[in-house]
């Protein structure tokens, strides 16, 4: 039985699932697809942004999230450029915080929110309401009055209760919002995977095939409170290449030729959504900002042409894409156990309340001792956490150096998406703080959570 890998098809059927890759050559290699643009070894020790790994668990303590901002501007800046003539948004979902929002802003990118929380962190630190779209298959009356309130630029339905909850408010406060429609078109992406059967069974959005989406396009364009102004469809996640969207723009232009010859309205714009992958391990290969939007164009504009529409505005949402390779997670070993004839565990300081992914679904990565180089000859590992859960694994299987010793510092890289965002305080254990580097200088943009933090929340022992 094949078993389904995160890097692909490729991979799925080399190796059994407790067999790992062979050792790399040189155990203190940093591949560069998978490791910071500015990361690299000084005298033996990782840098990234030109600060010292040892310095930052110096002056910041581990667990610690390490953010290059170079890295995440250099790749905000590649998508805009790539897709200058459409609409680049972030996907907040996969990281969020203050200092972030801006540096979006700043290069130019709208933002995607799915939860009241994101939007009111967006809007505290200054993003244009604008520029901000509403995501959810739930949101609550709350969070959308806040959406209409604030201006939003756009708001994606999900459900007929929707589509009336929405019109209410808008004409209750006054507004008409831009509402595109997420449409479930029966291809999901997974890698390099996608089967164009029995994926109308999830949560998420309108089936093209029951004609559901169709009822949501009559149901928003009778209500003139609503200006529809287009589909938003969304495949998967780590995606390598781009045949999953070329199955799915035929979907949606069949749709948006439907809905022209039903109500003589062409919709303007199409958002494709993102899930572009990136590189967690060195036999990854993602696929660059350009490459996506020159494919991607065609596609449209294929589908399109082909139908006899106008190639409508394109909007992606890459999240994991542009600050997934500029994070790297800290750690400092604390114990290490040898089961003789099997591995050796690496316990660290962390593990899945900082990083849920391993535990969650399998998720793959790369990790390297990082405060010194070692000559040793490789040990077959497993990084491992300190919480109350055999399944508390951080990287599965991994080669680290034979004289691995306690209070050395491991650094686990690609971990800028879905770690941070994920993490829980499980066995009450704080969350760690977020450090940007660059240029040679450290800041705190998301400070590490204390007991008393903890503590505040509960009723009985908390501040009163």
């Amino acid at each position: 039985m094949s078993r389904v890998h995160p890097a692909g098809d490729r991979h799925a059927d080399v190796l059994p699932e407790d067999h790992p890759m062979p050792p790399p050559a040189d155990l203190n290699d940093l591949v560069p697809l998978v490791w910071p643009r500015t990361a690299r070894r000084v005298e033996g020790a990782l840098q990234v942004g030109g600060v010292d790994v040892r310095d930052l668990a110096r002056d910041f303590g581990t667990p610690l999230y390490v953010l290059d901002e170079e890295d995440v501007r250099q790749r905000a800046r590649e998508y805009v450029g790539a897709f200058a003539d459409g609409s680049v948004h972030y996907a907040g979902k996969a990281f969020l915080c203050g200092a972030l929002v801006r540096w979006l802003a700043e290069e130019g990118l709208g933002l995607d929110v799915c939860s009241g929380g994101e939007l009111a962190l967006a809007l505290a630190a200054g993003f244009p309401a604008e520029k901000i779209t509403l995501h959810g298959n739930n949101k609550s009356e709350d969070e959308l009055v806040t959406a209409l309130e604030a201006g939003v630029g756009h708001i994606v339905v999900d459900s007929f209760e929707e589509i009336v909850r929405l019109a209410y408010h808008a004409e209750r406060l006054g507004v008409r919002p831009k509402v595109m429609i997420r449409v479930t078109t029966g291809v999901e992406a997974h890698t390099h995977e996608f089967i164009a059967t029995a994926h109308d069974d999830q949560k998420f959005g309108f089936s093209r095939n029951s004609g559901a989406a169709l009822e949501a396009a009559r149901r928003v364009l009778a209500l003139p409170q609503l200006e529809l102004v287009g589909l938003h469809s969304h495949i998967g996640s780590q995606i390598f290449e781009t045949d999953g969207f070329e199955v799915a723009a035929h979907r949606v232009a069949e749709l948006l030729v439907a809905i022209r010859d039903e109500h003589g309205v062409v919709l303007p714009e199409l958002d494709l959504g993102g899930g572009f992958g990136i590189a967690y391990l060195a036999g990854d290969d993602p696929i660059d900002a350009k490459l996506i939007a020159d494919n991607m164009r065609r596609i449209v504009a294929k589908e399109c042409g082909s139908y006899g529409l106008p190639v409508p505005k394109l909007t992606v949402e890459p999240g994991r894409a542009i600050i997934g390779p500029g994070g790297v997670t800290l750690y400092e070993v604390g114990t290490i156990k040898d089961v003789e004839g099997i591995r050796t565990y690496v316990s660290v300081d962390g593990g899945m309340s900082d990083n849920l992914r391993t535990a969650l679904y399998g998720a793959e990565y790369t990790a390297s001792l990082v405060s010194r180089e070692s000559e040793a000859g490789p040990m077959l590992s497993r990084l491992v956490g300190k919480h109350c859960e055999s399944g508390d694994i951080v990287v599965r299987d991994l080669w680290l150096p034979e004289d691995i010793a306690p209070r050395d510092l491991v650094a686990v890289a690609a971990t800028g998406a879905y770690c941070r965002s994920m993490a829980s305080n499980y066995n009450y254990v704080t969350k760690p703080a977020v450090v940007a580097v660059r240029d040679g200088e450290a800041r705190v943009i998301v400070r590490r959570e204390t007991v008393d933090d903890l503590l505040r929340l509960d009723a009985e022992v908390g501040e009163s």
